[in-house]
């Protein structure tokens, strides 16, 4: 018999998004449930993972760590066979099998149209265990403003009052910074020689960050604590937490999975309302649970969530778009070497930094970078005749000076975000014969924008014996996501004009890293589907469960699915227009908005 639940919130999903609704509605004295299909991978709740010591001391050891939480979606399946396969080795009739199915193959996935490189992490905390932290705000006139095909253009659904009050609470929860790297050296010459000899428009990258404050053998403050779901959770991250006096109650389950939403009710003038969600233990697969709550958040990711409602027909039910509108980034990627001309002047560079902010900082870098230098002479000078023995430094950066992490916004005028930066992704790696003090990451995000045929669909659903079933069913036996994405003419004219801007920034620090030259990533690799559960607005259907024309978004601006009452969903999902920025803040602000509306039901105390 399935365990029943009661909580006043249901979430699904363990992220930064997820866990903003569960703080913020926690504070407010309601009961809530979080669940999540991935294990506990920390000591607190969703923990980022680059916070351990030896990740902050070389950073590429975290490029394998990141490999191991991405889990592909959707992996396209080859029925030619290897001409040097072994004759003797099995094979398949092609004409019979339409190709392997295990662990997320997809014989129906065409490669030409996949985001191959798009996946999930199963983990509490979901990605924000190995996230970048970036967060820019969405441009006003590029990513909050859209001319549809057929040249209307469409404002943004939430308004500015709205989109600013969710930024600044989300800039609070996640400890959004500017100022932790602006004091490095490495940060202040690749500002310097991009803003004041090039010419470009260079700034601090927002980031989800704090620089500690204990301090390492030298006297510098040399590590940082990165932000995930934790920083958001706060003390309801700590897995000993109790309630207190007057306390609402706050549980977390990992390794339990949403299953189904079930509705009620519904009619053409009246929205229907979630009556209970079905869970399952995944280490235990004879236990089940049904919550019925007074309220459900759906936070799992933008396909995983829309994957959740397909199962529970609720693009049927509701006439709901979901998986339609889809978009994803095209993303240019190269490494750079710095210039021997930029080590051999750097204190000339850092000497002649401007600005009130830089220059003293600048100064500072300049004086322990000539400590330094100086003293790997000496090191050099005493050992001349045997410089195995104690061997000098040949880079005069401190071995504990933070990386650079700076940004050119996106915009109208340049239709791509730019991160100039030092990070670990899952891919990029700088061997380990290479100094990674010399070697700086650009990362060029491009722009789509929603079309219906850029959606992810999800495998035929029937019945067996009453019994709702799937075709093909990914590793967590939910329907299989097969992705249809292409960009249009003008976007791959624009993510050409990309590449060359990457390339001219790239020319003005040092020469391309051996591997790292400039290329286009696999599509889906940049992790910023979204559209998927997309927001919009019509206020005069909004509201109705049963509407005769498929909609053309899932949520509305308070995050509310359409035709419900009391479902809201959260995450990059959400965005209706497409982005060149990283979505993280303003799903954040998203969320933020729904909190209130979520309240509103709650306190209401129905779901009408």
């Amino acid at each position: 018999m399935a365990e029943k639940l009661t909580p006043n919130v249901l979430v699904v999903g363990t992220g930064p998004i997820g866990a903003l609704f569960a703080r913020d509605l926690h504070a407010q004295g309601k009961n809530v449930l979080m669940v999540d299909a991935g294990p506990q991978t920390a000591g607190r709740y969703g923990e980022h993972q680059k916070n351990s010591f030896l990740y902050q001391r070389n950073i590429d050891e975290f490029v394998n760590v990141i490999k191991g939480h991405l889990h592909p979606l959707s992996v396209s399946t080859r029925s030619d066979i290897p001409t040097t396969l072994d004759p003797s080795s099995y094979r398949y009739d092609t004409e019979e099998y339409a190709g392997f199915v295990l662990n997320n193959q997809n014989p129906y996935q065409r490669e030409e149209d996949n985001l191959g490189a798009y996946a999930a992490t199963y983990a509490v905390g979901g990605m924000a265990t190995h996230w970048t932290c970036a967060m820019p705000e969405f441009d006003k006139a590029l990513e909050r403003t859209w001319v549809d095909e057929n040249g209307n253009e469409i404002g943004y659904p939430l308004g500015d009052q709205d989109l600013n009050g969710g930024y600044a609470h989300s800039a609070e929860v996640l400890k959004r910074t500017t100022e932790a790297y602006r004091h490095s050296a490495r940060h202040q010459l690749v500002k310097k020689v991009l803003n004041q000899d090039a010419g470009f428009q260079v700034s601090e990258l927002p980031l989800a960050v704090q620089r500690r404050t204990d301090e390492n053998e030298h006297g510098h403050r040399e590590f940082v604590t990165w932000s995930a779901a934790d920083t958001v959770l706060g003390g309801l991250a700590d897995p000993a937490w109790k309630k207190g006096n007057g306390e609402a109650e706050f549980t977390l389950r990992a390794e339990w999975q949403a299953t189904r939403i079930e509705l009620e009710g519904g009619s053409d003038s009246a929205p229907a309302k979630v009556k209970r969600v079905h869970l399952r233990n995944l280490r235990d697969l004879g236990k089940t649970a049904e919550v019925e709550a007074g309220a459900y958040v759906i936070a799992c990711g933008p396909v995983l969530t829309a994957q959740l409602l397909y199962a529970s027909e609720l693009d049927e039910k509701l006439n709901l778009p979901i998986g339609k509108y889809m978009t994803e980034q095209p993303m240019a990627f190269c490494q750079v070497v710095l210039r021997q001309e930029h080590l051999d002047g750097l204190e000339r560079h850092l000497d002649e930094v401007t600005g009130d902010k830089d220059r003293p900082l600048a100064q500072q870098a300049k004086a322990r970078v000539a400590a330094y230098r100086a003293a790997q002479r000496k090191v050099l000078k005493e050992n001349q005749k045997n410089f195995r023995k104690a061997p000098a430094d040949p880079i005069p950066f401190p071995k504990d000076e933070p990386e650079p992490n700076l940004y050119i916004p996106a915009s109208t005028a340049r239709p791509w975000h730019c991160q100039i930066h030092r990070d670990a992704f899952s891919y990029g790696a700088v061997p380990p014969n290479i100094d990674t003090r010399l070697i700086v990451d650009l990362r060029w995000f491009g722009l789509s924008r929603p079309r219906a045929a850029n959606r992810v669909e999800f495998s035929e659903r029937y019945r067996e014996n009453g019994v709702l079933k799937f075709r093909n069913v990914d590793s967590f036996d939910m329907p299989q996501p097969t992705f249809h994405f292409q960009l249009t003419e003008e976007e791959r004219h624009t993510a050409g004009m990309m590449m060359a801007d990457m390339i001219k920034v790239a020319s003005h620090l040092g020469g391309f890293m051996p591997g790292s030259e400039p290329q286009f990533l696999v599509p889906g690799l940049p992790l910023h589907v979204a559209g998927t559960t997309r927001m919009g607005s019509d206020p005069a259907n909004d509201g109705r469960a049963h509407v005769t024309e498929e909609r053309d978004h899932v949520v509305t601006p308070r995050s509310r699915v359409c035709g419900t009452s009391n479902l809201w969903l959260g995450g990059n999902g959400l965005h209706p227009f497409g982005n060149a920025g990283n979505p993280t803040h303003t799903s954040m602000a998203m969320a933020h908005v729904a909190v209130q509306d979520v309240l509103s039901v709650l306190n209401a105390g129905t779901q009408s």
